[in-house]
């Protein structure tokens, strides 16, 4: 099968997303929104993934691709297409389903404990370690189920349309590589230096297990994702 997959800042892109698609026989696009790039055609591919990207509002006055890629989500939400959101690209879809995306009360970055919810149709350990890059956050669209949550963010993401549409705050896709860039070129989210849940840019890089242990999660996450196209 063949993904798109839109990237909205140079320093953001897939990581081990990418590593993962080549290693099943999957192909994808990237498309580079920041650079000028258009949104893809819905129809030249059979998955949709919007990558993480700005931080604060969802501006089109910032964000000159805007326009064009909420026109497409709503396309995506209106197909039969999986789509997956992290970050960014989650605010882009739940505020296409109805939900409020705002700040929330404080950053949250670095390593955190993500409690999955008992009704959530993930296939995902009951605590795991994940990610995190961000102050803004979303409400629980309607008809969509929480996957979890955190101490600083309840909701750490949701699924919609029987899984077929997944939201994340939370990174599974992160790797040493990606991580250095974003200490590299920041910004980091607001208010991280006075947060109670935002670790020290040393702390981010300390142990390299701790990446190890997001593959199996990503690995079970896509592959629950994507399995209806592979039936």
């Amino acid at each position: 099968m063949h993904l798109h997959l839109l990237q909205h800042s140079p320093h953001q892109g897939p990581a081990r997303l990418a590593d993962w698609l080549s290693s099943m026989g999957h192909s994808h696009t990237v498309f580079h929104l920041a650079a000028g790039e258009l949104p893809p055609r819905l129809a030249d591919c059979d998955a949709l993934v919007l990558l993480d990207g700005p931080a604060g509002p969802l501006d089109p006055a910032d964000q000159p691709w805007l326009k064009r890629e909420r026109r497409l989500v709503e396309r995506a939400l209106d197909s039969h297409k999986p789509l997956l959101g992290i970050g960014y690209g989650a605010r882009l879809i739940a505020e296409a389903l109805g939900a409020v995306v705002a700040r929330g009360r404080c950053a949250e970055v670095g390593w955190h404990r993500v409690t999955l919810a008992a009704e959530s149709p993930l296939d995902l350990p009951e605590q795991f370690e994940a990610f995190m890059w961000h102050r803004d956050v979303f409400a629980l669209p309607e008809d969509a189920v929480t996957l979890g949550g955190s101490e600083a963010s309840p909701l750490q993401g949701f699924s919609w349309d029987g899984g077929r549409v997944i939201g994340l705050l939370c990174h599974l896709e992160a790797t040493p590589e990606s991580v250095a860039a974003l200490l590299e070129h920041g910004p980091r989210p607001d208010g991280h230096a006075d947060s109670p849940h935002a670790q020290p840019d040393e702390a981010l890089l300390a142990d390299p297990q701790r990446f190890v242990k997001l593959a199996p999660l990503l690995d079970r996450l896509l592959s629950q994702w994507l399995r209806p196209l592979a039936a």
